[in-house]
C-alpha cells in the first residue's frame, strides 16, 4: 500500500496551491489529477490571459461572495492578493493591475501563471499522478483510501485528504463534478448546482443577426414582476443564441433567481446610459432637423453600430428606406424609448457545462472556515469550487481558489504536527 501525508484530489489552481503549501512544509505530498495535463480551466481564465486576482480591499473582496463572503475571511487573511502578486513575483512572473482592480500576468499569458505553479510543485517535491481519477475516498481509522482503477494494482492511501476537484462547469476541461459525488458519499449534503458567470438564452430569434457584435458603454436591466436588478455600465456581447459578455455573466446568477422565483425573466438594454430620455429626445429630434435629407440609417449611424441598425429599426417598425424629414413624432418616440430600454425575454441559460463557475456544492455550513476541514469528517478538507462560494468575475473567483487551497494545505499538514 503506498501512503502519503496528504493527497490532493484535482489539478486545477486550488489543487495546485494546496499541494504546494503541503509540500513547502515539508510533508509528502500527492496531486491526484483525472487528466493528463494540470489547469486546463486555468488556461482558459480571463480569455487566455488569467485574472488572478483584484485589489479590492479585504472587506469589499469579501462583499462579492455576498452571504459566503464572512466564510472566507481568514482564508483570505492567510493569503490574500498582495500575498498571491509575491508568490509569482519570487518565480520571475509579475503581474499588472488592469481596470477595475482586475490582476493579470504582464506576459497576458494564462501559461505564465501555470508555469509558476509548476515550478513550485517541482520545488516542492510534490508527486503528481496524472490520469488518476478518484472515483470514491473511504476512511478506515486514521486513514483515507482512494480508489482508482486508473492507478492499476497500486493502493492509493492517505493520512489527509483535500477535495479540489472543482465544480460541474466546463466539463471537458476535467471538471465534471465528480467531487461533489465523492464528498455526498462521504455524508455531506450538496446544494443543487446551478450555473454561475453564464451566458443566457433568449427568445428572441433576431439576435442571430447580431451575432459576434459587442456593445460597450451600454447599462442592463433584468426585470421579473416587481423585481428588477440593474447593472453597471459595461460590455454586452450577441451570440446565436442570445447574449453573454462581462455584464451579462456577471449578473446571470442573481437574474435567473428571479426567474426562478417567477417564471418568467426580461432584460432591457439602455444603449444610452448617459443620456437621459429627454436628452435623447431632444438630441433625436436635432438630428432628424438637420439631416432631414438623409436616409434615417445614415442619421442612426451617429447612435448606434450600423451591424444594430437595421435590426432596431425592424423593432420600431420603420421603413429603413425612410429619411429623417420623413419620420412622425410616434416614429421619434419609438426610436428614443429603445434607445433607453431595448426589450429580451430571457428562456434560460447555457447548459452548466459551458458556464464560467458553479454556483453551489459543499454547503459552508459543513465546513470550518478556520481551516477548511469538514466539519463531518476529520481529515477532510475543501478548496476552490467545489465549496458553495462563488463571485462575480474580476479575479474573485481564482483568489478564493488559491487562498482555500493555501489554507486547506497549511492546516492538513499542521494537523499532521509540522
Amino acid at each position: 500500500m503506498d501512503i502519503c501525508d496528504v493527497a490532493v484530489v484535482g489539478g486545477g489552481p486550488a489543487g495546485m496551491m494546496a499541494a504546494i503549501r503541503a509540500g513547502g512544509l515539508k510533508k509528502e505530498a500527492w496531486l491526484l489529477e483525472r487528466g493528463d495535463s494540470l489547469g486546463r480551466k486555468l488556461l482558459l481564465s480571463g480569455k487566455e490571459r488569467c485574472n488572478v486576482t483584484n485589489m479590492a480591499p479585504l472587506d469589499d473582496f469579501m462583499a462579492k461572495f455576498g452571504r459566503q463572503g464572512d466564510f472566507l475571511r481568514t482564508a483570505f487573511s492567510r493569503f490574500f492578493n498582495q500575498d498571491l502578486i509575491d508568490f509569482f513575483k519570487v518565480k520571475g512572473l509579475e503581474l499588472k493591475v488592469e481596470r477595475q482592480g482586475r490582476v493579470f500576468p504582464v506576459t497576458d499569458r494564462a501559461s505564465s501563471v501555470l508555469d509558476a505553479l509548476k515550478d513550485y510543485l517541482r520545488e516542492n517535491k510534490v508527486q503528481i499522478l496524472y490520469n488518476t481519477r478518484v472515483s470514491a475516498i473511504k476512511k478506515e481509522g486514521d486513514i483515507f483510501s482512494l480508489n482508482s482503477s486508473d492507478a492499476g494494482t497500486r493502493k492509493l492511501s492517505a493520512r489527509k485528504v483535500i477535495l479540489a476537484a472543482g465544480g460541474a462547469s466546463f466539463s471537458w476541461t476535467g471538471s465534471s463534478g465528480d467531487g461533489f459525488a465523492m464528498a455526498g458519499k462521504l455524508g455531506h449534503t450538496i446544494t443543487p448546482l446551478k450555473a454561475g458567470l453564464v451566458p443566457l438564452k433568449t427568445k428572441e430569434s433576431w439576435v442571430k443577426e447580431l451575432r459576434g457584435l459587442s456593445l460597450k458603454n451600454i447599462r442592463l436591466s433584468f426585470k421579473s414582476k416587481d423585481k428588477k436588478i440593474v447593472s453597471n455600465i459595461g460590455e454586452l456581447l450577441f451570440t446565436h443564441f442570445g447574449v453573454s459578455g462581462p455584464l451579462v455573466l456577471d449578473l446571470s446568477g442573481s437574474a435567473l433567481r428571479l426567474r426562478d422565483q417567477s417564471e418568467e425573466l426580461f432584460l432591457y438594454i439602455d444603449l444610452k446610459p448617459g443620456l437621459s430620455p429627454e436628452q435623447i429626445e431632444e438630441r433625436l429630434l436635432r438630428e432628424f432637423r438637420l439631416q432631414g435629407s438623409k436616409g434615417i440609417k445614415n442619421i442612426l449611424k451617429e447612435l448606434l453600430p450600423l451591424k444594430l441598425i437595421e435590426v432596431f429599426l425592424n423593432l420600431c417598425g420603420l421603413d429603413p428606406g425612410k429619411k429623417g424629414s420623413q419620420i412622425n413624432k410616434e416614429e421619434k418616440s419609438a426610436i428614443a424609448r429603445l434607445l433607453k430600454s431595448l426589450p429580451l425575454e430571457i428562456s434560460g441559460p447555457l447548459p452548466i457545462e459551458e458556464a464560467m463557475v458553479t454556483c453551489a456544492g459543499v454547503p459552508i455550513k459543513e465546513i470550518n472556515p478556520r481551516t477548511m476541514e469538514s466539519r463531518l469528517v476529520a481529515g477532510l478538507y475543501f478548496a476552490g469550487e467545489i465549496i458553495d462560494a462563488s463571485a462575480a468575475s474580476g479575479g474573485y473567483n481564482l483568489q478564493q481558489a488559491f487562498s482555500t487551497g493555501y489554507l486547506a494545505g497549511e492546516s492538513a499538514v499542521k494537523s499532521l504536527g509540522i
